[in-house]
């Protein structure tokens, strides 16, 4: 029979919520969920209205709490091969499969469910629930929720985000900047290609001052031994440039990432790439004088970094088995935003394995949904 957790989780995955589509469907459900039971919500919305952030809390309004973070958007399904429905969950030795199964409806599941137990017990501190929408995409919901809760006269004590982390304590992942290097030359018929200026050319350079720059960082960058990568990364993802092949480009596009520690300075580790930038812009536009190099950033997002002796740390601690580990993720998370713009301390921890996510036939254990069910309830007896 079908724990509580299970049977949203089924309700969750079959909502269709691939990044930058509507999710208010779910966010209704959610909403109904927790009215049904006198817990208020508070939701903010996108630009266009079809997207929702949900945040609600039970307990006392005027003690500091424990908030429970997650996502609801997933990545798409199509294209990969699935064996099985994508948006419906199936049950299988275990097994419960579906998109968003471990990244994170399950622990989305898990959390509403405790809000639901929590609502009919003596409180002394409160439980709150936060889901945001568009966080696959840089974490870019939650800017709004974030928003709306520094004006709150009461903040969390802490914050759990419950990525998965296979129910062990991560303390900390690397930051994020998504970036774009928009390279602009002169087009001409290819047969006489040296009296323009190719645009791919430009966009190789810059590559160059990437790998360049990847090189210095991993043998002299700052270094975390927590991470399986333990320096920051530079990497170009997408290039786009070139109509025909006979026509020398004019533009040409680089979308590249830097994955940074928590201690590093983002803007002084592009500070290279900016002046390589520079260089070749100088250098183009002694043959093309409209010719341009320029850097753009798309997105950024911070790292974590909770030292794992904090208090914050010992009492999720507390909450688990005592061979739980901890470690450090190589994915991002809302919680830096929640730790810099709150001041709140964040651990991450959640149900399932990452290595199950953004692949065909997603799933997540029954095991470890019931473990994370049992993490909240001990959570809620503390409170």
């Amino acid at each position: 029979m079908a724990t509580a957790s299970e049977a949203l989780l089924a309700r969750l995955i079959a909502f269709d919520t691939v990044t930058l589509t509507p999710n208010l469907a779910l966010i209704e459900v959610v909403r109904e969920l927790l009215s049904a039971h006198g817990i208020a919500c508070t939701l903010v919305r996108s630009d266009d209205g079809s997207r929702a952030n949900l945040h609600a809390s039970v307990g006392p309004a005027d003690v500091p709490g424990v908030l429970l973070s997650g996502h609801t958007d997933v990545v798409p399904a199509a294209g990969q091969a699935w064996t099985v429905p994508p948006f419906a969950l199936t049950e299988r030795d275990g097994l419960l499969y579906g998109r968003g199964a471990a990244d994170m409806k399950g622990f989305v599941a898990c959390a509403v469910n405790a809000m639901l137990l929590a609502s009919k017990r003596p409180l002394r501190r409160p439980l709150q629930l936060a889901l945001s929408y568009d966080e696959e995409i840089g974490c870019v919901g939650v800017r709004r929720l974030l928003d709306v809760m520094e004006m709150a006269p009461t903040r969390p004590a802490l914050c759990i985000v419950g990525e998965p982390t296979s129910m062990q304590i991560a303390t900390g992942h690397k930051g994020k900047m998504a970036l774009r290097a928009v390279c602009q030359g002169l087009e001409g018929h290819s047969a006489l290609a040296p009296r323009a200026l190719n645009a791919i050319h430009l966009a190789c350079d810059m590559v160059g001052a990437m790998r360049a720059l990847q090189d210095e960082l991993q043998a002299h960058g700052a270094r975390d031994p927590d991470y399986e990568v333990p320096y920051a990364t530079v990497h170009a993802g997408c290039i786009h440039g070139g109509r025909a092949l006979n026509i020398v480009p004019n533009e040409c596009v680089v979308d590249f990432e830097i994955r940074h520690l928590a201690q590093d300075d983002p803007d002084a580790l592009l500070a290279p790439l900016r002046q390589a930038a520079q260089d070749i812009r100088a250098q183009a536009r002694l043959r093309a004088p409209a010719a341009d190099v320029r850097i753009e950033q798309i997105n950024a997002y911070p790292g974590l970094d909770t030292h794992p002796a904090s208090e914050a740390v010992r009492f999720v601690e507390s909450l688990l088995p005592a061979d739980t580990g901890k470690t450090k993720v190589a994915f991002g998370t809302e919680g830096g935003l929640f730790t810099r713009r709150l001041d709140v301390p964040v651990v991450v921890c959640g149900p399932g394995s990452i290595t199950q996510a953004h692949k065909p036939d997603e799933f997540i254990s029954r095991a470890q949904l019931a473990e994370c069910d049992a993490f909240l309830e001990r959570l809620l007896a503390a409170l």
